[in-house]
């Protein structure tokens, strides 16, 4: 059996993490609006991450959605569907990443702190070494900020087996998320496969995420 594009994607990755550029920065000239490895990336919009030269991947082969923390939110199911029974994807990539910020605050916190309360303002410039400056309003949006579950943590802390752990839980999340959807087919001739990591910003590499799993909670 031939090695699925994910599958190849690591293998780029491990040459990527050994210093090696696999990914082409100059313009490839025309190409077809579907991505011609059927491939859609969601992923965290950390600046350390650099979705294709860490896949190895070229202009035009893939989908690659981004948002703070990688999270599998509304918008990202929308354009998974739209990849997908539009654009002819047929594997999903998650991507997470290390010393992610999405582990350094709570929901409460962030909203607190930007309606004006004095104490989240203080935990939150305290976890981002930044003074935080509130904006005394509230506001119905966004309805969410997807903080990752679990005790938060100074930003960009060191790797360790706690924060680890909470990184592959919203990783299964998303996955769970994508699997379960009603619109994106998981059996059957049109089936999409999906897969999760953990990208380690201080290696370069990838590890995957097993699924199904534990998803945390909130205590």
């Amino acid at each position: 059996m031939s090695a699925s594009i994910t599958d190849q994607c690591l293998a780029h990755n491990r040459r990527y993490a050994g210093g090696e550029s696999v990914h082409r920065a100059a313009y490839p000239g025309r190409q077809p609006i579907q991505p011609a490895k059927r491939l859609a990336v969601v992923a965290c919009m950390d600046a350390r991450l650099d979705v294709e030269d860490l896949l190895g991947l070229q202009t035009g082969e893939a989908h690659v959605i981004r948002n703070a923390g990688g999270v599998v939110t509304d918008d990202a199911i929308r354009c998974l569907i739209i990849s997908h029974h539009l654009l002819n994807t047929n594997e999903i990539v998650l991507i997470h990443h290390t010393r992610c910020g999405m582990l350094a605050f709570t929901d409460d916190l962030l909203k607190a702190g930007l309606e004006g309360d004095p104490a989240a303002g203080k935990l939150l410039g305290q976890a981002t070494g930044r003074a935080f400056t509130g904006c005394g309003k509230c506001a119905a949006t966004p309805s969410a900020f997807h903080a990752f579950r679990g005790a938060i943590e100074p930003l960009d802390a060191p790797r360790d087996e706690r924060n680890m752990e909470r990184l592959a839980w919203d990783v299964r999340r998303g996955m769970s998320a994508i699997l379960n959807h009603p619109w994106i087919p998981t059996s059957g001739p049109d089936a999409v496969t999906v897969r999760g990591f953990v990208y380690d910003v201080d290696t370069g590499l990838l590890e995957e995420v097993s699924y199904p799993g534990p998803m945390g909670s909130f205590g």
